[in-house]
Order: structure tokens, then C-alpha cells, then sequence
């Protein structure tokens, strides 16, 4: 089993070295007015295929017409014309340069145009442009690169967060198992699993759209997901080990009762996951697919691999005072003492108080979540050092926020009536609330398409810039073309946000219904119960709306994003909440599982409901807390990856499962279900009778010893 791991993922890391990866960044949503207008753009104007960046220098003191200013960087503007790769440089100081230099005369750009789209461009013909535009930069002289191309030599730190979270990981799991042997395990499952899923990733680039994005979030979910499920699989391990059982026997059983677990978390994780599926947007589909082709993979060497690892290792999944104790003194039960024990004590006490504590913490925190505005962020977020930050803020304050972002009128002209209202269209924008500027028309394809350019008086990412995009569609435009068979399509960055963030919302019921009705289904047919299906539910959804709140706060509001080193305040990316809900319900599912089939375990033996979340909750909740500490520090880890949009998810993934597991799956779960005694595990006998049957019970174990004389819950450690 070893070889065969090792055989897999050294083949598919070879196979994707060889094929080299194909990730888009084409987020674009097919169909809506910002595509079409940019569809005709392209044909109207193919020469502007190309991808294009922009140079823009600065001068403090004097003008950039200075004879010095000037002779640096028309000589620096003819380097980088000559560079491989290069299409065209369009710089101030030629004919209908003018424009290019702003009123006060500090401030100038050039645009520069690549042979390829932005998918294709390498990174060093960007890299290329970048240092040699910057290598003019002196005294006086301020020259900074922007465009997506410049962001191209702003590269994450790809390895630096998955480092600190595996070395976290690795402390968490010591202190849990006091053995190197039995810490190593959970890590070795995870990257084996990981690491074939990343190549196989690359792979799948090859035959379907896969986002930029999708490598790192799969490992983010990857790591967390594997190391716990490998994490619980040990545990039980261990468990049976110090039972007295044998390495093989022990193992068996660890995979018969926790295992059967792990594969059940990891279906509902997948489900979640491909939930994605119901909204049918193009990279989406290949995100889906990405993270949930990694979420297979760790299941399967969590049942496959880590069983063979720990044969290899033998007792040594013990430390080795817990061998000399085993060898001395013989198997003996687990006591039923400790943290675990009185805390599951406590909240079987006071469950309306706790009830209520915890009810109140995740409401406040959801609150920021009303607030929530769905936009795209561009170069503006970046951190304040980054030179694409430099270049976008040189440009909004040389030629006004609405500069970094225009919009684009594409008109579709049949005869003379349409170009004739086409050729007035300016005059009435120019005197529209919310414009700044306007340039054109131009035409192309034989007249048959014309082109205007608007400049808004607002930044891209304000809510005036997006009210401009309404009125030009609702009101001004219509207005213009009325009399004529004139159509004019509204493009450009806030109109393609836009029209992005209404696809989504727009789909977001039918996708929220699939995911949490697959999901409530799987546990009623596991659980044999309605109660368990529609608490799970609530709490997923109270993990999902406090976590974005917690994001809202960070990212939209600009709560530490400077500190961070995550630029400044900005929109909510539009596929984010998507994304993240498939993760965190299944995520969410996963803790749930863990849970309450310990809980329906001891209910199916004892019929006493008080009884079984008590014990229920001691048994697990040190596991799920240890599992829970390592899926924060993997996730966490990644804001560190200079990336904003893995930032995000790293933030509001960990969030989710702290608040998960140390409020919802421990206090606020079981608080509810002591309130709701027997009326938890109700089914009514008719549905009863016609549902299939789901176990993820294990097999019969051997009747368990006599329970103690204060009856307190043996506690799994």
C-alpha cells in the first residue's frame, strides 16, 4: 500500500511537471451585458486582445514635460517597446499624448500592450517590463507598473503558509500523543494525499477551466481535512492499543469505528463541495471538482495508507512511558476524569444558560454580515508597498478615482439612424450625474460597432460608480436610443462586478437549497432522526453568517488588513460566499458526525438521552478541540500568503471553525439537545419504515465492562 501511494504521487508530480500547469484567470460570467459588450469590443478592436499594463511615473517638484523627465522615459519607453513580448507602447509625448499627462502636469502613463492574453502572458516578459520601467526611478522620479501583468511579478508566498501550518500541526498532535511516530502519521497521510491532489489538479486544467485559485484552496481544505480525519483514526488507535488489543486487532477496529466515520464526514464534505455544480459557472465547476478530488484523496489514505503506516510503526503509536506502563501494569480503562468530563457535567447543569451565552456570541458576530457588499477587488487592495498599489493610486490621484476604472459603451449600429444617435450619445453623457469624462466614439468592424469611454467621478469598488452603471442602463441609454434599433451594451470593471455579484446572488437560493438538503438528508437517513438533520442546519448556518461577519469586518471594513499586509478595505469577492458555504457545511458536517454518532451510539444502548450527549460530549470534545486547533492554524496560516482572496478564505475558514467547535459543536449543540431530551432522536414510524438504511455505527464491540459507581462517561483521549 506504501509503494502504491508513492508510485501515485511521484507519477502524477512527474506528469504535471511535464504538462506544466493551465489555470485561468478568467472569472467572467458568460451571457450578461458586461461579456457581451466586451465580446464585441474584441471584434470590433481584435488588435486590443492582448493583454495591456500600465507605466505611470511621478514627479514631485516641477512637471513631468521636463526636459530630463522627458528624455529618461521616452529612452525608457523605447527599451521596453523592444522587449520580447511587448506588442505596442503608447506613451504621453507623441501625437494625442496629451491626454496621458494630468491638469497639474505631475503625473504621466503609458500603456503597454502584450502579444499575449492574460492566461498566456509568461512571467518574465512581465517581469521584464516591470524592472526595466522601475530602473528609471531616481530622484525627483517616482515609476511604478500596474496592470495584471505587473501583479504577475507579485507572486504569493505559495509555500511559506502551508510550512507554518504543518509546524503547527505538528506541536498539536506531539502534545496529543506524546509520540514522534504517532504525531508524524497524520502529517505523512495528509501531504501524500495533498501532494497527489495538487498534481492532479494541474492535470485537470488541461481538459476544463480551473481557477488560479483552486490549487491553494484545495490544499487549504486538504490539510485540514487530512490531518484530522487521520487525526481521529489515530486516536482510536491508540485507544484500543491501550485497551490491550494488538497492532493489527487495534488498527481493525480503529478503522471499523472511525473510519466508517471519516468516510461518511468525507461524503458530505464532497457534496458540499460539488454543490457548487447547481450554479453552472465555468471556473466554479473546475474549483468544485478540484477540492473535492482532494477531499477524496485524504479519505482514501486515511483508510488506506495510515492503516499500512500504522503496521509499520507498531506500539510505537504509544509513548514510550505509555508502553513501559502497558507492559508493567496491563490494559486498563480509560478514567473517567478530567476537563472533558466536567465540562460535559457543567453544561448538562445549566443548558438554558450556556444556551443563551452562545446564542448571543454567534448573533453578535453574524451582525457585520447585513452589511455585506459583493464587488471584485482590484489593484486598489493591494498592500500599500506592492508597486501595482503605487501605480493605482498615482493614476487615481493624477486623474481621478474613476481613471482606474472606466466604463465602456458598446453600441451595435445598424444604419444610419443608430450612428447618427451613437455619434450625439457623449453629448448627453457628458451632462449625466456621476461622469467625469468621456472619450469617442470609435468604430470598428465596418462601422458596425462603436465604442465610448466613460470615466466615472467615483472609484470602481464605490456604490456611485455601480448607481451610474443602473442609471446608464435603465434611464439614460434607453432614452438615447429611443426611435432607432441602437443597442448599447454597458462594459468595463463595476459594470462586469456587478453583473457577476447579481449571477450569483441570483443562484445563491438554489445552491444554498441543494447544499444544506443533501446534506440534512445524509444525517436523517444516518441518524435515523428529524431533530439531528434541522439542528445541523441551523448551526451551519449560524458558523456560516458569523464567520462572514468576521470577514466583513476585516476585508470590507479594513479592520488590521494593513497590518496584515492584505492592502486596504474593499468588496467582498463575489464567489467567495459560495465557496465558502460548500466548505463550511461540509466542514461543519464533519464535527457533527463526530458528535452525534457518539451520542446515537449511547443512545442506542441506554435509551437515556441525558445520559448520551453527556457522555457523547466528554468522549469527543478533546478530540474535535485538537482537530479544530489544527484546521485554525492550517487556515489561518494562509493569510500570510500575500494573496487576498486565499486570505479571505483563510480568515473565514478558521473563524468558522473555531466558532464551530469550541462554541456550537460544545456548548451550544448539546445544550440544545439536554433542553430537547428524547424528543432529539424522534422519527415517525411510517417514515421509519421506508427509508433506507445508513449505519456509520461500527461493528458489535465486546459488552463493555460495568460502569462505575458515579457513572461518570469513560473519556477517549
Amino acid at each position: 500500500m506504501i509503494l502504491l501511494w508513492l508510485a501515485a504521487l511521484t507519477g502524477t508530480t512527474l506528469a504535471a511537471g511535464v504538462a506544466t500547469s493551465a489555470y485561468s484567470t478568467d472569472y467572467a460570467v458568460p451571457g450578461t451585458e458586461s461579456g457581451q459588450a466586451g465580446a464585441l469590443l474584441a471584434k470590433a478592436f481584435p488588435d486590443r486582445a492582448g493583454d495591456a499594463d500600465t507605466l505611470v511615473w511621478h514627479t514631485p517638484d516641477g512637471t513631468v514635460r521636463a526636459t530630463a523627465v522627458r528624455t529618461t522615459m521616452t529612452r525608457t519607453l523605447g527599451e521596453v517597446a523592444r522587449l520580447p513580448g511587448v506588442a505596442d507602447v503608447q506613451g504621453p509625448y507623441g501625437p494625442g499624448g496629451a491626454g496621458q499627462i494630468s491638469h497639474d502636469g505631475r503625473t504621466a502613463y503609458a500603456t503597454v500592450t502584450f502579444r499575449s492574453s492574460p492566461d498566456d502572458l509568461p512571467a518574465a516578459q512581465a517581469r521584464a517590463v516591470v524592472d526595466t520601467a522601475r530602473a528609471a526611478a531616481g530622484p525627483g522620479l517616482q515609476v511604478e507598473s500596474g496592470g495584471s501583468g505587473a501583479a504577475l511579478t507579485q507572486t504569493p508566498h505559495e509555500r511559506l503558509p502551508e510550512l507554518i501550518g504543518v509546524a503547527v500541526a505538528a506541536v498539536v498532535l506531539f502534545l496529543a500523543f506524546g509520540s514522534l511516530a504517532a504525531t508524524l502519521l497524520p502529517l505523512v497521510t495528509a501531504l501524500a494525499a495533498v501532494g497527489t491532489a495538487a498534481a492532479g489538479i494541474s492535470l485537470l486544467g488541461h481538459v476544463m477551466t480551473v481557477a488560479d485559485f483552486a490549487p491553494m484552496l484545495g490544499m487549504l481544505v486538504g490539510l485540514g481535512v487530512g490531518i484530522d480525519y487521520a487525526l481521529f483514526i489515530v486516536t482510536r488507535h491508540r485507544k484500543g492499543l491501550r485497551a490491550g488489543l494488538g497492532v493489527q486487532e487495534s488498527a481493525e477496529r480503529a478503522l471499523a469505528v472511525s473510519g466508517r466515520a471519516v468516510v461518511f464526514a468525507g461524503a458530505t464534505v464532497c457534496i458540499a463541495l460539488l454543490g457548487m455544480l447547481t450554479l453552472r459557472l465555468g471556473f466554479l465547476n473546475g474549483v468544485a471538482l478540484a477540492a473535492s478530488l482532494t477531499v477524496v484523496l485524504t479519505v482514501a489514505a486515511a483508510v488506506t495508507l495510515l492503516p499500512a503506516l500504522l503496521g509499520v510503526i507498531g506500539t510505537r503509536a504509544l509513548g514510550r512511558r505509555e508502553r513501559r506502563r502497558l507492559a508493567a501494569e496491563g490494559p486498563r480503562p480509560d478514567a473517567g476524569t478530567g476537563p472533558a468530563v466536567r465540562w460535559a457535567g457543567f453544561v448538562a447543569r445549566h443548558p438554558r444558560l450556556l444556551g443563551a451565552v452562545a446564542a448571543a456570541v454567534m448573533l453578535t458576530l453574524a451582525l457585520p454580515t447585513l452589511g455585506l457588499r459583493l464587488g471584485t477587488s482590484d489593484q486598489g487592495n493591494d498592500p500599500a508597498t506592492a508597486t501595482t498599489r503605487k501605480a493605482y493610486d498615482l493614476l487615481a490621484d493624477g486623474f481621478g478615482p474613476g481613471f482606474n476604472g472606466p466604463l465602456t459603451l458598446v453600441g451595435s449600429l445598424d444604419g444610419a439612424t443608430d450612428r447618427l444617435a451613437f455619434d450625439e450619445l457623449p453629448h448627453t453623457l457628458r451632462e449625466t450625474p456621476g461622469v467625469a469624462r468621456v472619450s469617442g466614439p470609435e468604430f470598428g468592424a465596418g462601422h458596425a460597432i462603436g465604442v465610448i469611454t466613460v470615466v466615472p467621478d467615483s472609484a470602481p469598488q464605490s456604490q456611485k460608480t455601480s448607481d451610474l452603471v443602473d442609471r446608464l442602463r435603465t434611464a439614460v441609454l434607453p432614452a438615447a436610443a429611443d426611435g432607432t434599433t441602437l443597442k448599447v451594451r454597458v462594459g468595463g470593471v463595476t459594470a462586469g462586478y456587478d453583473d457577476f455579484a447579481a449571477v450569483i446572488v441570483g443562484k445563491l437560493p438554489l445552491f444554498m437549497g441543494a447544499v444544506i438538503g443533501l446534506g440534512s438528508v445524509l444525517l436523517l437517513l444516518a441518524f435515523r432522526s428529524i431533530g439531528i438533520p434541522l439542528k445541523a442546519a441551523l448551526m451551519n448556518l449560524a458558523a456560516v453568517a458569523a464567520s462572514f461577519g468576521i470577514v466583513v469586518a476585516v476585508f470590507q471594513w479594513g479592520w488590521g488588513t494593513e497590518a496584515l499586509g492584505l492592502g486596504s478595505a474593499g468588496p467582498i469577492e463575489p464567489f467567495l460566499p459560495v465557496i465558502m458555504v460548500s466548505v463550511l457545511f461540509g466542514l461543519s458536517m464533519d464535527y457533527q458526525v463526530f458528535l452525534v454518532s457518539r451520542m446515537y451510539e449511547e443512545w442506542r444502548r441506554t435509551g437515556d438521552n441525558r445520559r448520551s450527549v453527556r457522555v457523547g460530549l466528554a468522549e469527543t470534545s478533546r478530540v474535535i478541540n485538537s482537530a479544530a486547533v489544527i484546521m485554525i492554524a492550517v487556515f489561518g496560516a494562509f493569510v500570510l500568503s500575500g494573496d487576498r482572496i486565499i486570505a479571505m478564505f483563510g480568515i473565514g475558514l478558521a473563524a468558522a471553525v473555531a466558532l464551530d467547535a469550541f462554541v456550537l459543536r460544545t456548548l451550544l449543540v448539546p445544550a440544545l439537545m439536554h433542553l430537547l431530551g428524547g424528543a432529539n432522536w424522534w422519527l415517525p414510524a411510517w417514515l421509519d419504515r421506508r427509508l433506507p438504511r445508513l449505519s456509520i455505527e461500527p461493528p458489535d464491540e465486546p459488552t463493555p465492562p460495568a460502569p462505575r459507581v458515579d457513572d461518570r462517561p469513560r473519556v477517549e483521549v
